[in-house]
């Protein structure tokens, strides 16, 4: 497959409109390998959820959330704050999956979809039981609607999509396309920042722009390790520690 066949999966209920946060997305209407869909206004992914308050919490409240997982270190918990809980009550989940930051200097990125796939495995690797946490707060009875979030939506939170839509049998080529969908996200983020925020907006501009990227072909080369060590992502999300009755759970109510 070449990235130019990816599917469109660009559906106007995907991207949930919101002022200050711009990645929050639907992964509903994605076909599984044997017939099925996932459902829509059942799981999100999203950005940085900190930033949500008046106006945009009016916005997620129609979306009946009942849990909320964020995927950032302690550091950014503390810097940057959470998801409003006061204004809209939910179940909250701290779950950091990245053990260390990135430190590579752009000047030694030469091929930027290796660099993101590279960058992904090490995740997988460190702390693939906190990757199986996160998905089994998912997919505990009672906890959908539910979004999961990282800052950018992109990297952790990607990974994250990778596996839970791998593991209920969403094809490759939508895994992918979907995560590329970040880069319109981060267009709008850039955007965003310069009208109203110069701090975000300063630390985008000293981000090095392949830390910014989001290439279908590295999600897809993270794909490939996956089943070329353990067969399927789902087999591979059970290696690491989610119950079969999680996953389970998840297609029930998933799924149609």
């Amino acid at each position: 497959m070449t990235l130019h066949q990816l599917p469109d999966v660009g559906d106007p209920r995907r991207v949930i409109a919101l002022d200050a946060v711009h990645n929050f997305r639907d992964i509903g209407g994605y076909p599984t390998a044997d017939g099925r869909t996932t459902k829509w206004r059942r799981l999100f992914r999203a950005d940085a959820l900190y930033r949500l308050s008046g106006q945009d919490v009016d916005s997620v409240r129609p979306l009946g959330l009942r849990t909320v997982v964020d995927l950032r270190t302690d550091e950014e918990l503390e810097l940057r704050g959470r998801f409003p809980v006061d204004e809209h009550p939910i179940d909250f989940h701290h779950i950091d999956v990245m053990d260390t930051t990135w430190e590579r200097d752009e000047n030694d990125i030469d091929d930027v979809a290796e660099f993101l796939c590279s960058a992904y495995e090490k995740m997988l690797h460190q702390l693939p039981h906190r990757f199986a946490e996160a998905i089994e707060r998912l997919g505990a009875p009672g906890a959908l609607p539910a979004v999961f979030h990282c800052a950018a939506g992109k990297d952790r939170t990607g990974v994250t999509a990778m596996l839970v839509l791998g593991a209920l049998g969403v094809p490759n080529e939508y895994i992918a396309a979907d995560y590329g969908l970040t880069a319109e996200g981060t267009a709008r983020t850039r955007a965003w920042a310069q009208r109203e925020s110069p701090e975000l907006w300063q630390r985008m501009a000293d981000t090095p722009s392949a830390w910014m990227a989001a290439e279908p072909e590295a999600m897809l080369k993270v794909i490939a390790g996956i089943e070329a060590a353990h067969g399927t992502i789902r087999d591979y999300v059970l290696h690491i520690g989610v119950q079969p009755t999680t996953l389970a759970h998840l297609e029930a109510e998933l799924l149609e």
